[in-house]
């Protein structure tokens, strides 16, 4: 039985008081990777080796779907794994061996999350060993040695094996150990710094996509701290995401259910750069700022990105979303509408900061800069949304998020209403 149809969202954008919006747009996005996971990699082209793992990794992946879904679904819901089933699904056109080295990463991934959960149904061993095992959960890194021969997982711990012998990398309650006895060689590194909650600093990224960037002004998103330790980092992220959770609530909760790590990529004093990608849903890529308030800027922006991919994961949104191209309010580059919606979708919630900021009378906001910082995101609106709204052709779900930019922009007019 296909699930139930998703009701056109209300409030997407900006979540009113109790809103579960935004969680079921996620959770249904987990239910399609879910439905997609025992498929995954199908039609790739494969060694013997990785056909035999992908085979049994399919089977694994059924009985842990049937034993233990939650313990599947947190494993998907983590960019770590969920980006690489998504990158996964054009599995059949990926060049050489890119899908088959993408497919041992996922597997290993899934294998050890199962395992450190507890919830691995069975005992399971990998021909094919992946350079890397990326674990958010766990808060580490396991980097294999070239000279692995294959790894098999069970609850708890998994084993690396190699010539002179096998090294265990303990999971779960265990994985603060160094791994066990051994030749050598495996690293187990811990490349995540605790920002708020189970939001991380992530100094090591494994998405597969982070290189390929889409802004004139960008050449990828590469791991750059820019000069700058990661509690530097850190600190200036807890102070940009305070006033979020002080004047917006509602939308910090969602950053907790949607954001998992953040990817420093360079500082500069003067110009501002983030990015997200539909296939990482959970990652946020963003440069650092001496203006707390262009950071805050930033993670409202980046979240919003993150909501509007899920949907998309689920529906078109627009039926004419990718052509013909029109001229962007924020980009300097002609952008489909799909690119101008997610703009305006980004910058609403973004005047609404600026909007409860001004209310409170909070002491930043007094300034004539502020205030007219907030006059130019209610114009970026207003025009990106006439785009949209004259031009786009919207599904019955995109009809939802259509009425609620609708609503919004005519809330704001000028920006000049307080």
């Amino acid at each position: 039985m296909p699930p139930p149809s998703l009701a056109p969202p209300r409030d997407l954008t900006i979540p009113e008081p109790g809103s579960t919006t935004a969680r079921e747009v996620l959770s249904r996005g987990i239910g399609r990777l879910l439905r997609e996971l025992p498929r995954v990699g199908r039609g790739a082209a494969l060694s013997a080796a990785g056909r035999e793992d992908l085979a049994a990794f399919q089977r694994v992946a059924r009985l842990a779907l049937a034993r233990s879904p939650g313990a599947v679904a947190s494993a998907l819901r983590r960019p770590t794994a969920g980006a690489l089933v998504r990158c996964l699904r054009s599995a059949a056109t990926l060049p050489g061996g890119r899908a088959e080295a993408l497919l041992a990463e996922l597997q290993a991934i899934v294998y050890a999350e199962l395992a450190g959960a507890g919830a691995l149904p069975e005992p399971v061993r990998m021909r094919r060993a992946p350079a890397r095992v990326p674990l958010l959960a766990a808060r580490l890194v396991i980097e294999l040695p070239g000279d692995a021969t294959g790894v098999a997982f069970e609850d708890g711990r998994l084993a690396i094996e190699r010539p002179g012998g096998a090294e265990i990398v303990r999971l779960g309650a265990a994985a603060g150990e160094a791994p066990g006895a051994g030749p050598g060689g495996v690293r187990v590194a811990r490349p995540y710094r605790e920002i708020e909650g189970d939001i991380v600093l992530a100094l090591a990224d494994n998405n597969p996509l982070a290189m390929e960037e889409a802004h004139p002004d960008k050449s990828g998103n590469a791991v750059d701290l820019g000069g700058h330790d990661a509690e530097a980092w850190a600190r200036a992220l807890r102070e940009a995401l305070a006033p979020v959770a002080r004047h917006l609530p509602e939308l910090r909760r969602e950053m907790d259910l949607y954001v998992h790590q953040i990817v420093p990529v360079g500082f500069d004093p003067v110009r501002h750069l983030s990015a997200s990608y539909q296939e990482a849903i959970g990652t946020l890529y963003l440069s650092l700022h001496p203006s707390a308030m262009t950071l805050s800027e930033a993670l409202i922006h980046e979240l919003s990105h993150s909501k509007i991919n899920a949907l998309f994961e689920l529906d078109d949104v627009l039926e004419n979303a990718f052509s013909p191209h029109y001229t962007s309010p924020v980009r300097p580059d002609p952008r489909p509408l799909h690119g101008v919606l997610l703009a305006v979708h980004a910058f609403l919630p973004v005047a609404r900061l600026y909007e409860r900021m001004i209310e409170a009378d909070e002491p930043q906001a007094q300034h004539a800069s502020f205030r007219e910082r907030f006059v130019r995101i209610c114009a970026i609106n207003r025009e990106g949304a006439d785009i949209v709204l004259r031009h786009g052709r919207p599904t019955q779900i995109g009809a939802g998020l259509m009425a609620e930019i609708s609503r919004w922009v005519d809330h704001y007019g000028s920006g000049l209403h307080n």
